[in-house]
């Protein structure tokens, strides 16, 4: 089972001090990929004009455009929720960038109320995610939202 909290402390460390959104993207997706197991993608997808692309991640190449409403990302954003998928194959829609992927867990990111982007996560193995899962990545999303919502307002501070 994975610690969440453990892995929520080290987020917060590898933050600190830290002033680009990127690196501290970067280092969120190093620490899923090395805290969870049986996943083959973890990464985000960042908003940019209306539509989320590509940001940091761990895992082979990945789609680069993913428009608001379309997949499980796109899902996500336009309801803004965490979504859950047992079975790719079975969810409306769905972008195939890695065949190979079977279950995902999708949680979005906010910043000044509005959605930033979205923490993407896959795995090989259908019905990878549990409720457990969905839980800790939100908690682990929301520490990643204040860590950012924190620096960005100290910065403004400077």
């Amino acid at each position: 089972m994975t610690d969440y909290d453990l892995m929520k402390k080290q987020l917060i460390s590898l933050s600190g001090g830290v002033s680009w959104d990127i690196t501290i993207l970067a280092n969120a997706s190093a620490l899923i990929w090395e805290s969870l197991e049986d996943i083959n993608w973890a990464g985000f997808y960042l908003m940019r004009g209306g539509r989320l692309e590509l940001g940091p991640f761990q895992g082979k190449t990945a789609c680069t455009v993913i428009e608001k409403g379309r997949g499980v990302c796109g899902t996500s954003v336009s309801e803004d929720r965490a979504v859950l998928v047992a079975d790719v194959h079975e969810f409306p829609g769905h972008i195939a960038c890695d065949a190979a992927s079977r279950s995902e867990l999708v949680v979005p990111l906010h910043r000044n109320g509005e959605i930033y982007g979205v923490l993407d996560i896959d795995s090989p193995s259908k019905g990878r995610f549990t409720e457990a899962d969905r839980e800790g990545l939100v908690m682990f999303a929301g520490t990643l939202e204040e860590i950012l919502e924190n620096r960005n307002s100290a910065a403004a501070d400077r």
